[in-house]
C-alpha cells in the first residue's frame, strides 16, 4: 500500500512512522522546511498528563500514550523525554483539579490532596494566593517536543520505503480518489491519503473548517534567577485553574526554558501571518504568576513565542475517514502533541488491518476507554 500525509509535525511524522513500521510505503508532503519551524509541533517541550478535567477517555489513553513514546523511544535509540509529577491547582471557584481528581480516582489511578499550609512547604516557590484546593500526582512529565520532531524526521528520512518531500505546499486533495496536487503542479496518487496539516487543515478540507479553527497562543519563556534555577529544574508541572485565566508551567528540564502558558484559546489569528506578540497581550497572565511564584519579580523575560494550535468547540479529536481513500486527522485543541505516537500508531493500525473506522473516531475523540476495534 502506498500513502500519501500531509503535514509534517508530531501528528504527520507519527502516522508516517506507524505506517513505514508496518512495511507500507510512505510519501509524506510538508509546504515548509522538514522539520518546519512554524508547525504547532516545533517547540522546546510539551506536557503529558493523567489530570483531565471530566475527559476520562483522554486520561485513559495516557498509559497507552507512554506505551506508544517507549516504542518510538526503543526506534529512535533515545528517551526524550523527562518525568517531573503533576501538581493541579484550582481557585476562585474554578473546580478543574478536583474534577480531574474524580475522574482518576474513577479509573484508579487517585491524586493526592495537599492542604493549602502542606502546599507552600512541600513547593516552597509556591504562594497559595487564589487557589483553594491542590492535587498532586507523581505521574506526567515533559516531551522534549522539537528534538523529538527533528528525530523523527532524521529516522524516517533514513527508512528505504519513506520518501520526506519538505518545502512542497499541496494545492488541492481528493480523498474520494486518493489524489493530491502540489502548488507546483504535481500529482501524486495513493491508495490511502491523510492530512494531518495542524492548523492549516481547514484550508485543505473546507470542511473542517466549521469545526476546527486555528487558534493564535502566546506563551513565555523566562529567565530564572539564579538562586532558583536548581529547583526549577527538579518542579514539577503545574497546571492551573483560577477563573479566567488557565495557566500551566513547564519546568526547564534538562536545561530547556522555563515556560508560562495561558491554556485559554484565542480562537483566532491566521497562521501564515507574521507571529509577533507584545508583553502587553500576556497582561493577566503576568499577574497570576506574580501571585502564585515566589520570587517572581526577579524572573526575566527572555522571548515571547507564538504558536498555532488547532481547537474545536469541544476539545476533542478529529481523526475521521472522509472519502474512499482520505482521512483527517486533527488532534489538537492544544493537547495533542501527548498523544502524537499513539495517535499515528493507531491510525496506522487501522488503515492496515480494516478496523471500523467509526470506532475509531470515537476512540480518537475520547468517547470510549479503550483502543479502537
Amino acid at each position: 500500500m502506498k500513502a500519501i500525509v500531509i503535514g509534517g509535525g508530531i501528528m504527520g511524522l507519527s502516522t508516517a512512522w506507524g505506517l513505514a513500521r508496518r512495511g507500507h510505503e510512505v510519501e509524506l508532503f510538508e509546504q515548509g522546511p522538514l522539520p518546519n519551524p512554524l508547525a504547532s509541533s516545533m517547540d522546546e517541550h510539551r506536557l503529558i498528563r493523567h489530570p483531565y478535567g471530566t475527559h476520562v477517555g483522554y486520561a485513559r489513553m495516557i498509559d497507552d500514550a507512554y506505551a506508544a513514546w517507549d516504542l518510538l523511544w526503543s526506534d529512535l535509540g533515545q528517551t526524550l523525554y523527562e518525568p517531573s509529577g503533576t501538581l493541579a491547582l484550582s481557585g476562585n471557584g474554578a473546580d478543574w483539579a478536583e474534577r480531574s481528581a474524580a475522574a482518576l480516582a474513577s479509573i484508579g489511578k487517585p491524586m493526592t490532596e495537599l492542604s493549602m499550609s502542606e502546599l507552600p512547604r512541600r513547593f516552597p516557590l509556591l504562594d497559595t494566593k487564589g487557589l483553594e484546593r491542590a492535587f498532586w500526582i507523581d505521574t506526567g512529565g515533559v516531551l522534549l517536543a522539537q528534538d523529538i520532531v527533528t528525530a523523527l524526521v532524521r529516522h524516517l528520512g533514513a527508512q528505504a520505503n519513506v520518501t520526506l518531500r519538505g518545502d512542497t505546499p499541496v494545492r488541492t486533495v481528493d480523498l474520494e480518489h486518493g489524489r493530491i496536487v502540489t502548488k507546483a503542479g504535481a500529482t501524486h496518487d495513493g491508495d490511502v491519503v491523510i492530512v494531518a496539516a495542524g492548523a492549516w487543515a481547514p484550508r485543505l478540507l473546507p470542511a473542517l473548517a466549521m469545526r476546527v479553527v486555528p487558534s493564535r497562543q502566546v506563551v513565555i519563556y523566562f529567565d530564572l534567577p539564579e538562586d532558583q534555577r536548581a529547583a526549577w529544574a527538579r518542579g514539577p508541572m503545574i497546571i492551573e485553574k483560577t477563573g479566567d485565566v488557565g495557566l500551566y508551567l513547564v519546568p526547564p528540564v534538562r536545561g530547556r526554558g522555563m515556560k508560562v502558558g495561558d491554556h485559554e484559546f484565542s480562537r483566532s489569528g491566521d497562521p501564515a501571518a507574521t507571529r509577533d506578540a507584545q508583553e502587553s497581550e500576556m497582561r493577566a497572565l503576568l499577574d497570576r504568576c506574580g501571585n502564585l511564584l515566589r520570587g517572581f519579580d526577579r524572573w526575566q523575560v527572555r522571548n515571547l513565542k507564538v504558536c498555532f494550535y488547532s481547537v474545536t468547540g469541544d476539545e476533542r479529536f478529529v481523526v475521521e475517514k472522509q472519502g474512499a481513500k482520505g482521512w483527517a486527522m486533527s488532534p489538537c485543541s492544544g493537547h495533542g502533541f501527548k498523544f502524537g505516537a499513539l495517535m499515528g500508531l493507531e491510525l496506522a493500525q487501522t488503515i492496515d488491518g480494516g478496523r471500523d473506522a467509526t470506532a475509531h473516531a470515537r476512540w480518537a475523540a475520547g468517547l470510549v476507554g479503550d483502543g479502537p476495534t
